[in-house]
Formats: C-alpha cells, sequence, structure tokens
C-alpha cells in the first residue's frame, strides 16, 4: 500500500482571535472546496470533511461538500471525517457516497465513526442510551448494503429490510469502508475482528498516545483471520506547514487555541490551550505535526514508523486562519513535504496519473 497523505477540516465559523471578526458561512462553505481544489491541484491523496450537527460548523451536510469537491478536483479521494453513523440512517448513507463515487470516477470512501460530538443524536431523535448499539448495527447494515443487492436484512433499532434494491451502486467494485476511532482499545479491537480499515485520530497528547490501541487492533484482526499486514491504518492529527519553524508555530496557535476554547462540546467552554503546552505538543515527541517542510517531513515519517501507517490526515487551519496562509501551507505540504516522504519510503511519484491510471 502506498503511503497517503491528505488534509482535513471541519468547516469552523471562528471568531478571529486578534480583530473578533468572523467570516460568514457562504464563505467558509466556499473556501472548502477551495481548500479542496488546492490540495488536490498540489498532488495530497486524501481530503476530509467532518460532520457537526451546529451553526458553529458548515459541515451539517459533508456529502454535499465533498459532491461539490468532486466537481473541483481531479483524482484526490473524499472522505468523511467521520460520518457520524450512529444518526444517520446506513441505507442514505450508502446511496449518498455512491452518488459521489459516481460523480468523481471513484474517489469516495466513507470513515464511519460514533462521534464524539452528540447533538445530531437528540436532533434526529435518537436515544443516547443506544450510542453504542446504534452503531454496531448501523455499521452492519451498512457492510451488508456494500456487500450485496437487493439486500435483506433485519435489526433492533432500525425497521428491516426485505429484498430492497439499494442504489446506485459504486462506480468500482466497492467503496472503502473506514471505522474511525478516537482511541478506545475495545473499539480497535472490534474494527480488527471486522478486517476493516482504522482510522485513528490524536487532538492533543504525545505522538505514541494510541500505539496500544493499534497494537491490539492488529492482533484482534490476526486472531479473526485477516492479515494485518494488508489493513490500512490512518491518523489524524493538527498541524501546519510554515515558511519556518517559528512562522509556523506562530501562524497555527492563535488559530487553534481558539478552535479547542470555542468547539467543544460546549462552545466558548472549551480547552484552555496555553502557548506553553501548545509548544509541547509541536516539539519532537508531541503529536502536533508543525513546522518547516523539512521538520515536518520528519514527523510524518516518525509516525509512519511508530504505527505502521499507511495514511495521515492533517487537520490544517482549524479556527480562523486566513485562507492565504492555509493555502500556502496546503502549497508546501504537497510540493515539497510529500515528495520528501515518498522519497523517503521509497516510493514512486504518480501525483500525475489520472485515477485508474497504473
Amino acid at each position: 500500500m502506498a503511503f497517503e497523505i491528505g488534509i482535513m477540516t471541519f468547516g469552523e465559523v471562528t471568531p478571529d482571535p486578534v480583530s473578533g471578526t468572523v467570516r460568514t458561512p457562504h464563505q467558509r462553505a466556499r473556501e472548502t472546496i477551495e481548500l479542496a481544489r488546492v490540495a488536490d491541484e498540489v498532488g495530497l491523496d486524501v481530503f476530509g470533511m467532518g460532520e457537526h450537527h451546529r451553526t458553529d460548523f458548515v459541515g451539517s451536510a459533508p456529502t454535499i461538500v465533498l459532491a461539490a469537491a468532486a466537481e473541483a478536483t481531479r483524482r484526490i479521494r473524499l472522505t468523511s471525517a467521520v460520518t457520524v453513523l450512529g444518526s444517520e440512517d446506513p441505507v442514505r448513507v450508502w446511496e449518498q457516497f455512491a452518488t459521489i463515487d459516481l460523480i468523481s470516477a471513484g474517489r469516495a470512501e466513507i470513515i464511519a465513526g460514533r462521534g464524539s460530538y452528540t447533538e445530531s443524536f437528540p436532533l434526529f431523535g435518537y436515544d443516547l442510551a443506544d450510542y453504542s448499539e446504534l452503531f454496531r448495527e448501523k455499521l452492519h447494515l451498512l457492510l451488508r448494503i456494500r456487500q450485496e443487492n437487493p439486500v435483506t436484512w433485519s435489526g433492533r433499532l432500525r425497521p428491516p429490510l426485505v429484498n430492497a434494491d439499494i442504489g446506485p451502486r459504486a462506480y468500482g467494485d466497492t467503496i472503502p469502508v473506514w471505522v474511525g476511532v478516537g482511541g478506545s482499545p475495545a473499539s480497535a479491537m472490534s474494527t480488527g475482528t471486522l478486517g476493516l480499515p482504522l482510522a485513528l485520530a490524536i487532538l492533543f497528547g504525545p505522538m505514541d498516545l494510541h500505539r496500544e490501541s493499534v497494537e491490539l487492533y492488529r492482533a484482534a484482526a490476526e486472531q479473526a483471520g485477516h492479515d494485518p499486514s494488508a489493513l490500512p491504518v490512518s491518523m489524524s492529527v493538527g498541524g501546519y506547514v510554515g515558511s519556518s519553524a517559528r512562522q509556523a508555530r506562530d501562524t497555527m496557535y492563535p488559530s487553534f487555541a481558539r478552535f479547542m476554547m470555542e468547539h467543544n462540546h460546549q462552545r466558548g467552554r472549551g480547552m484552555l490551550l496555553p502557548r506553553d503546552a501548545f509548544d509541547a505538543g509541536a516539539s519532537h515527541g508531541g503529536s502536533y505535526i508543525v513546522g518547516d517542510p523539512d521538520e515536518v517531513t520528519d514527523k510524518i515519517l516518525r509516525f509512519q514508523e511508530l504505527y505502521g501507517l499507511t495514511r495521515i490526515i492533517i487537520q490544517m487551519g482549524a479556527g480562523s486562519m486566513p485562507q492565504r496562509e492555509l493555502l500556502d501551507a496546503v502549497e508546501r505540504l504537497g510540493t515539497e513535504v510529500a515528495p520528501a516522504v515518498r522519497k523517503a519510503l521509497g516510493e514512486q511519484d504518480t501525483r500525475d496519473e489520472e485515477p485508474g491510471d497504473a
């Protein structure tokens, strides 16, 4: 498996930490499509859109954003980050992503997760007491829909399906379905048992935070009869690529700290992130991938070696970072960091190939 480098966004609507001004939801939506287009142009592999059902995000309907991104891009993979499957209907999830897959000629994928933000559950009439069972049951149905058509299925929390014709089908053989895990060892093990790709995320903490979860994931996969070496593992972390190490930290910190405070589970009452704590996270053993191109390249390679990763996704531009500074960082990631990582891993650069080539 070739190593992939991508970016993701939640499309936050955040007050500027200095002026207090707020970009409009229209601006943020259009900037998100531009972000996907530039990521594609500079040769990144993956673009992810998060799902949040609040007015301080523009990502309540990420499939619509991804469909728009499909038309603005040529080769980059388009993924959810994540699809909160417990409060979604698997039939509708499949229909939407299969449509994106057709529009994009096979570039859609799903990262299905439980969701750490739970506002969507009461919004769509689900009982949080069923939080875990909703995810397990709906993941089972989503995988059945992917595997066969028509579908006959029954569960406890969703009405049954009898010989249901569910379309459209994927552009190619299938649509990749990953499971997003926040670090829970039990969730990692259940994902390994199913033989599904694992997508982990670190919001803050040391870079080796999820090492045990990945080991348990691979052990569970092997015990269930799957080849662990054939299962992709992804990590999502916060980061920024600057012209220098200092410029990168000085640019990322104000916006990221505002993001941590404004967009937590209770708006405006989130996590206070002092500058020294941020700098610790940006240090050699911290999880933030922030610095100049050489520093970012080194940290990605250390993440890859530590976890045996096949993909890393950087949450770039969290908070109110100006669009120009964000796009500059994406360009550096694609034109300087990604080629250096591929070279270090002994991989051929295939950025100019059309989807389906080679």
